[in-house]
C-alpha cells in the first residue's frame, strides 16, 4: 500500500520524496485514467494511454516498493540514489504503450541524474538538482523516440524541463523548480491542439501529456505537500467533444502493437532501431545498460519479433491488434472471448489466428495475476473463458478471474493443464452458443484430452519410471514421467504407444524450435502405421515451447 506522505521541506530531495512522488502519481493517474482514455487520439485512437500511463506508473511504484519492502513508515535509510534507480527500473520492465515507454523513459532520466549524484555538489542546491533531471529526462525521452512529434508529451516534457531549469538557475528550492515544471508543463498541454492536426480535428489535447500533467503536479505535492486544484490540472486537460468516429483516421496505420522486454548490447540496439523502423512506425526504444524496452506500430509484428532475436534476447513479447483496440476505443464489447496462456511464440501465433487473446510464457516465469487480469482486459468482453494451460496457474488464473468479476466481467476458469488442452478446447469454442454451453463443451474437449511431453534432464534425479540422467529424455504422461530414454523420437514413440492404448481418434503434436521436421514426419508415419483409424495434426510450438507435446483425443 502506497504510504502516508510526510512534510517535506521546501529544499529536501530524497529517498522519502521519491516514495511520495511515486505513489501519489499513481494514485492521480488511478484518478485521472479514464479521462485520459477518453481523449486519446493520437497516435492511434485506441483509449488506452491513461491506463497505459497507470499500468507504467504501477510497475514503477511496484518496483520502488520491492526494492525496499521494510519501508513501511518512510523512516528506513535508504539513499536517494537506490530509489530513484528502483524507480526506473520498475516502470522499463512494466513500460506499457507507446506513453508508458516514454514515461519510463523520462522516469529513467531523472535516475540518471539523481542516481549518479546523490548528494548535490557544492554550491548547488536540490532545486538545481531536479531540474538538471528534468533535462534530462526530457533529452532522453526524445532520443528514444525514432521521429519525434511536437504537440506530444515530448513537447510538454520539454516545456516542464525547460521550465524547471529557468527556476533552478535563479536559485530556486526544489519545490519551486517542481511547481515551475508543473506550470510549464500545463502551459505546454494548453498548445497541443494547435501543434497537430489529429488533436486539433478531435478538439483534445494531447492524452500523454495530459497524464505527464498528472505525474508533474504529483511531484509539486510531494514536495511541497499541497495538492494541486483541480480546476488549473484538468480543465483543459479533459475537453472531450469528439468526432463520431475518431479510430476512423487510423484505419489505414499498421495493424498491430509489438512490446517486449530485451536484453541486449547498445550496438546491437542500434542496428535493431533502424530495422524496425523500416517495418513501421511510433518506434520507441528505452532502457540501457543491457536491458531494453522496444515498442513498435507493424504490421508484421513476427518480423518486429525477429528483429529482436536478432539483436538479443526478447521476452514478455505483448502483441495487440488494433482493430480490437478500435472497436474497445468505440465503446464496442464483445459478447465473448478466450484467454489463453501459452508456452511458445508459435502456439500464441496459433491461438491468437483462433481468435484467442493471449499471455505468452517462458519456462520458470509464470505470469503474474496482474498479467492475467490485463489479458481478460484487452480481451474487451463480457463474457472471458479463461486456459491457464498448467496446473501451477490455476491459482494465479482463479485470482484474475474474482477480480475481473469485480469489474463487472463474468469469467470462467477452464482447468487446462497443458497447451495441447487448450488446443482442444478452443476447437470446439462457440462465441454464438450460450455462455454455459460453451464453458461445459470446452471442459469436456479438455478434459478428454491426454497430454504428454517429452523434455531432456537437467540432472540425476528419481522419477517415477526410475533413476534418470542429465541429458536423459523424459516422456511425461499427465505430468507424471512415464519412459526414460536416449533418443527423442524413439521416447516420443513410446509415449504415443502408451497414450494411444486406451484409444484414440486424433494425435496433435506441437515441435518446439529445435525439433527438425524429419522428426514429425517419423512421429505421423509411426502413427498412421499402428493406428490406422487416428488422424495426426502437426504445429510449430516457437521459441519458449517444450521439445514436444503430445495431445490424444
Amino acid at each position: 500500500m502506497p504510504h502516508e506522505q510526510q512534510p517535506q521541506s521546501p529544499d529536501v530531495l530524497d529517498a522519502d520524496a521519491v516514495r511520495t512522488w511515486s505513489s501519489l502519481a499513481l494514485a492521480a493517474l488511478g484518478r485521472a485514467r479514464e479521462d485520459i482514455d477518453a481523449i486519446n487520439v493520437y497516435p492511434v485512437a485506441d483509449a488506452d494511454t491513461g491506463t497505459n500511463l497507470y499500468l507504467t506508473a504501477e510497475s514503477a511504484d511496484r518496483g520502488l516498493a520491492d526494492a525496499f519492502p521494510e519501508v513501511t513508515d518512510g523512516t528506513a535509510a535508504t539513499s536517494l540514489a537506490e530509489a530513484v534507480r528502483a524507480w526506473a527500473h520498475g516502470a522499463l520492465v512494466g513500460a506499457r504503450g507507446n506513453s508508458g515507454t516514454i514515461l519510463a523513459q523520462l522516469l529513467r532520466g531523472v535516475a540518471d541524474v539523481l542516481g549518479d549524484e546523490p548528494a548535490p555538489p557544492a554550491g548547488h542546491g536540490p532545486g538545481g538538482l531536479l531540474a538538471r533531471a528534468l533535462t534530462r529526462a526530457a533529452e532522453e525521452a526524445y532520443a528514444a523516440v525514432a521521429h519525434p512529434v511536437e504537440g506530444t508529451m515530448l513537447t510538454v516534457a520539454d516545456a516542464a524541463a525547460r521550465a524547471g531549469e529557468a527556476a533552478g538557475a535563479a536559485a530556486g528550492t526544489a519545490v519551486e523548480v517542481a511547481r515551475a515544471a508543473y506550470d510549464g508543463a500545463r502551459a505546454a498541454l494548453a498548445e497541443t491542439p494547435g501543434q497537430l492536426a489529429a488533436l486539433g480535428r478531435a478538439g483534445v489535447v494531447d492524452a500523454g501529456g495530459c497524464g505527464l500533467v498528472v505525474v508533474f503536479g504529483a511531484l509539486w505535492q510531494a514536495l511541497s505537500g499541497q495538492e494541486p486544484a483541480a480546476e488549473p490540472v484538468r480543465g483543459r486537460a479533459v475537453p472531450v467533444p469528439r468526432p463520431p468516429d475518431p479510430c476512423a483516421q487510423e484505419e489505414d496505420g499498421p495493424a498491430y502493437e509489438v512490446i517486449y522486454l530485451l536484453e541486449a548490447t547498445e550496438a546491437a540496439v542500434g542496428e535493431l532501431r533502424e530495422r524496425l523502423d523500416a517495418l513501421g512506425d511510433s518506434l520507441v526504444v528505452v532502457g540501457g545498460d543491457g536491458l531494453w524496452n522496444v515498442h513498435v506500430h507493424v504490421d508484421d509484428p513476427g518480423a518486429a519479433v525477429e528483429a529482436g532475436v536478432v539483436a538479443g534476447r526478447p521476452y514478455r513479447i505483448r502483441i495487440t491488434h488494433f482493430g480490437d483496440e478500435r472497436r474497445r476505443a468505440r465503446g464496442e464489447r464483445a459478447q465473448r472471448a478466450v484467454v489463453a496462456v501459452v508456452p511458445g511464440e508459435g502456439l500464441a501465433g496459433l491461438c491468437g489466428e483462433a481468435g484467442a487473446t493471449t499471455v505468452l510464457v517462458r519456462p520458470g516465469e509464470p505470469p503474474a495475476v496482474a498479467e492475467l487480469l490485463d489479458a481478460v482486459r484487452r480481451a474487451h468482453a463480457r463474457e472471458v473463458v479463461l486456459l491457464p494451460g498448467g496446473a501451477e496457474l490455476r491459482a494465479a488464473a482463479a485470482s484474475a478471474a474474482e477480480q475481473a468479476r469485480a469489474e463487472g466481467v463474468r469469467v470462467a476458469v477452464i482447468p487446462t493443464r497443458s497447451a495441447v488442452q487448450g488446443l482442444a478446447a478452443l476447437a470446439v469454442h462457440d462465441p454464438e452458443g450460450s455462455f454455459d454451453e460453451d464453458v461445459v463443451a470446452m471442459t469436456a474437449a479438455a478434459g478428454a484430452t491426454r497430454y504428454g511431453e517429452l523434455a531432456v534432464a537437467e540432472r540425476q534425479s528419481f522419477t517415477s519410471a526410475g533413476i534418470c540422467q542429465a541429458g536423459d529424455v523424459l516422456g511425461l504422461i499427465d505430468g507424471d514421467v512415464a519412459v526414460i530414454g536416449a533418443d527423442l523420437a524413439e521416447t516420443a514413440e513410446a509415449v504415443l504407444d502408451r497414450m494411444l492404448g486406451s484409444g484414440g481418434e486424433l494425435v496433435t503434436l506441437v515441435l518446439g524450435p529445435e525439433v527438425p521436421d524429419t522428426v514429425a514426419e517419423r512421429l505421423e508415419a509411426y502413427v498412421q502405421q499402428g493406428h490406422l483409424a487416428v488422424d495426426t495434426v502437426t504445429y510449430r510450438g516457437g521459441r519458449y515451447s517444450a521439445p514436444l507435446l503430445v495431445g490424444v483425443e
